[in-house]
């Protein structure tokens, strides 16, 4: 029987040079999606997959992460005395979400080099990793249904989704055989094939379940352009040892690590807000487009 998936990795040392000059100062983890950073939709939806610890990995200038995960002493006693109950209880919520630690990655070298930084963290254990950028918007959390997957497979399991035509080149994809509906057993992964190349349309997205021995692969694992070490080619090695599966994710995934996928984003989620979502849609109504 699989061991429970109880730790999650959160790789958050990149520079975030699609969003510069934004990202100059502040970390790309940490831009609003209406009124939430992107890093905290990703761990809610960890928390919300039964993860109990978290690791995220920093780098130089990410200290706005940890700050927003920690006790806000100053803010939450103003906001006591003030009578403003609803806000104190929304920002110590996020002190309270899980029990969270940090480590650095001191040097941007790949995802694959990033998720090693959690080796000690991670010990014998499965673990999920979550790439904060990823926002996935779906009934059922992204990572639970990973997980439900791992537990009748006792495999490492990635997410995809499906994409049409060339944009398909800017992604992993897989080359699989479906098991059952939306279940996928890996034969192999390509990294950013051409279209005409592509063994299928689903593509690789930043969720992932893995075992432990992928360290062990990221140890044997060649770096590539830029010295990164990338994490699809740690896969492949252990894909000669061991199966590999993948969801293809029920929900709408965006790329809020891109700029008009953050637009896209922010505008579908203040849309399913009840306090926003009235106004903002009349309003958008109401431009002459």
């Amino acid at each position: 029987m699989a061991n429970k998936i109880r730790k999650a990795v959160f790789p958050a040392a990149g520079l975030g040079t699609r969003f510069l000059p934004a990202t100059k100062a502040s970390p790309k983890e940490m831009l609003p999606l209406v009124d939430k950073p992107l890093i905290q939709y990703a761990v809610e939806e960890a928390v919300a997959s039964g993860i109990e610890s978290i690791l995220i990995i920093t780098g130089r200038d990410k200290s706005a992460i940890e700050n927003h995960f920690d006790i806000s002493f100053e803010m939450e006693q103003m906001l006591k005395s003030r009578g403003k109950h609803e806000l104190f209880e929304l920002v110590h919520a996020v002190s309270e979400i899980a029990q969270v630690s940090y480590t650095r990655q001191k040097e941007a070298l790949g995802l694959g080099h990033a998720i090693y930084q959690a080796k000690d963290f991670v010990g014998n254990d499965p673990f999920a990793a979550l790439l904060a950028d990823d926002i996935v918007d779906s009934e059922i959390p992204a990572l639970q249904q990973m997980v439900n997957v791992y537990e009748k497979y006792d495999a490492p399991v990635i997410a995809t989704m499906q994409v049409a035509g060339e944009a398909i080149s800017r992604f992993g994809v897989i080359d699989a055989e479906e098991v059952e509906p939306n279940v996928y057993k890996i034969r192999d992964m390509v990294e950013k094939p051409a279209y005409a190349d592509a063994p299928s349309d689903l593509a690789i997205i930043g969720r992932y379940i893995f075992t432990p021995d992928i360290f062990a692969a990221i140890e044997q694992t060649t770096p590539g352009s830029g010295g990164e070490i990338q994490i699809t080619d740690a896969m492949r090695i252990l894909l000669k040892t061991r199966p590999f599966y993948a969801v293809k994710l029920e929900g709408r995934r965006h790329d809020a690590g891109d700029k008009l996928g953050f637009l896209i984003a922010t505008v579908e989620l203040a849309l399913k807000r009840e306090d926003l979502g009235g106004e903002f849609r009349e309003y958008l109504k109401s431009l002459n487009l």
